[in-house]
């Protein structure tokens, strides 16, 4: 019995999501009755409601109708494997750098990165960020042994080739701001050190310090990766500014997820 009814809910949940629901053999007749599609739309729409509410810079770059409508697409290609809609919509900036509509909108699959890094950062376990004091006390050379471990919501991206972060921010804020974009490679680091994400520009240095950090090398070779990245790094500003941001959750260690 316990069988019989799992094989039902994959079937049930495999005519909710496909385009033609009768042709799941084993619910067909289900599926043909009027009220079915009355459902199918109501979690459809669920479905959509959620990718809108997980990528909001996206929709407001691209406008509620439009995104809909891709939206839709994606939900019958990848319905949800988890009923935590929060998490939903891993792969869609995937699916966007595929989708011919937004061909045109070489930018849109790596703002819809920046808003799946906001879920996570957001979803993350809770932790303390690293107090700078740990590190006042500590000379030189123990200072350049040190590991630090990234903070559990801690999540950043460097994006060579386009100001992705200032598109992604001037949507995500809602900032009506009409000065011209420069053209250029940006970086950002999001964290949620004290119960509400936030985030901060961050070169290539930064980007590859934490890099390191999150690879648990020692600051002398993050300092060395951040240096390679851009060679006009300040390392003593960098630090002073990822401590700042709550970058840290420890000397060591990691924190687990529940």
């Amino acid at each position: 019995m316990i069988t019989s009814l799992a094989q039902f809910q994959d079937h049930f949940a495999q005519a909710l999501a496909t385009s033609e629901p009768d042709a799941v053999p084993e619910i067909a007749a289900l599926a043909r009755q009027p009220g079915f599609s009355v459902y199918r739309n109501t979690v459809l729409k669920g479905c959509i409601d959620a990718l809108q509410a997980n990528y909001p810079s996206v929709a407001r770059l691209v406008g509620e109708e439009w995104f809909r409508a891709a939206a839709a697409t994606y939900v019958r290609l990848q319905p949800p494997q988890d009923a935590r809609m929060l998490y939903y919509g891993a792969g869609f900036a995937e699916f966007l750098a595929r989708f011919e509509p937004a061909a045109d909108l070489s930018y849109l699959p790596d703002v819809a990165r920046l808003d799946r890094l906001w879920t996570e950062a957001h979803a993350a376990c809770d932790e303390l960020p690293l107090d700078p004091a740990a590190l006042s006390g500590l000379d030189p050379d123990a200072l350049a042994g040190t590991v630090l471990h990234p903070h559990a919501s801690a999540h950043w991206s460097w994006f060579a080739e386009q100001p992705i972060y200032t598109i992604w921010r001037r949507n995500r804020e809602a900032l009506d701001d009409g000065s011209e974009i420069a053209w250029q490679g940006e970086g950002v680091l999001l964290t949620r050190p004290r119960g509400a994400v936030a985030w901060i520009a961050l070169d290539a240095g930064g980007c590859a310090f934490l890099d390191a950090c999150m690879a648990s090398n020692p600051l002398a070779d993050a300092a060395t990766a951040a240096l390679n990245a851009r060679p006009d790094t300040d390392l003593a500003q960098l630090l002073s500014t990822l401590l700042e941001a709550g970058a840290f959750g420890r000397i060591g260690g990691t924190c687990k997820q529940s």
